[in-house]
């Protein structure tokens, strides 16, 4: 634990550069947006697909935690995930929306409850932002697919915790999660006990942790929360796919790795 915990305190500095070269590719730009439900400004990653500007489709949307490790080496923390090269080898027709941490607040934004060591516990104002004005805003610039069923969710550690955490407090707006390495831990008693009072859960998950994480309960706590969500749907729906890798740890090699599969599933 105390190793694990480590790593989601040092995660708090991935905003500083590591590296020198960009790597994001000519389909991602970005934005400032001021989020009054945080009293400051996000900067915000837009991916759009290859051909978006030759057509009038519209497109499903993933929103993604912890933009600075999502697209570009020069902003990622020890490495990034490679969204943007591995959507543009799929020629994925997806946006999406990148929302950078907050840095010193990246712990406040992204735990669903106060935690008694490491405090945290202002998701609830966080999800508000993406539901009611990032989303909007989105869905007015960019030609979307507004409904839940083309409307996921994504994020890693801190970010995986506040995923799934989003999918039970907006089920209405996220149709669909990738939940990489959860932080359960952080919230356990909270979130467990919020997954026992809600009524039949209709989101597609991709549930993703490695066996070597450095967190004994890792594996545990996921597979405790999937059991939990399987008892209030029936399996014959397929809206479950749970993937422990062998020998993963808690890093971006493994998300990276499984990023690809998880939006092939999903979408």
């Amino acid at each position: 634990m105390q190793r694990f915990t480590l790593l989601i305190l040092l995660f708090i500095t991935a905003g500083k550069t590591f590296s020198q070269q960009n790597t994001a590719s000519k389909q991602v730009s970005t934005f400032n947006i001021e989020a009054p439900q945080l009293n400051s400004i996000k900067k915000i990653w837009i991916y759009l697909p290859k051909n978006y500007d030759l057509t009038q489709k519209k497109y499903p949307v993933i929103y993604m935690h912890d933009a600075q490790n999502l697209f570009d080496a020069k902003t990622s923390f020890v490495g990034e995930w490679n969204v943007d090269e591995k959507l543009d080898s799929l020629n994925a027709q997806v946006i999406v929306v990148g929302i950078e941490h907050g840095n010193e607040k990246r712990i406040e934004e992204l735990t669903p409850y106060k935690n008694a060591k490491y405090g945290g516990g202002n998701a609830d104002n966080y999800l508000e932002f993406i539901v009611k004005t990032l989303k909007p805003a989105i869905d007015t610039k960019y030609r979307t697919k507004i409904n839940a069923r083309n409307t996921g969710i994504m994020g890693s550690s801190l970010g995986g915790l506040v995923s799934y955490y989003a999918i039970l407090k907006y089920p209405e707006v996220f149709g669909k999660a990738g939940i990489f390495s959860p932080s359960f831990w952080f919230n356990r008693k909270e979130i467990t006990e919020l997954t026992n009072t809600i009524p039949k859960l209709k989101t597609k998950i991709y549930f993703l942790c490695g066996d070597n994480e450095g967190d004994a309960d890792m594996v545990k706590d996921l597979n405790k929360i999937d059991d939990l969500i399987s008892k209030k749907r029936c399996k014959c729906m397929k809206l479950t796919n749970k993937k422990i890798v062998k020998g993963g740890q808690h890093n971006e090699k493994l998300w990276r790795d499984g990023f690809a599969n998880a939006y092939l599933w999903l979408f």
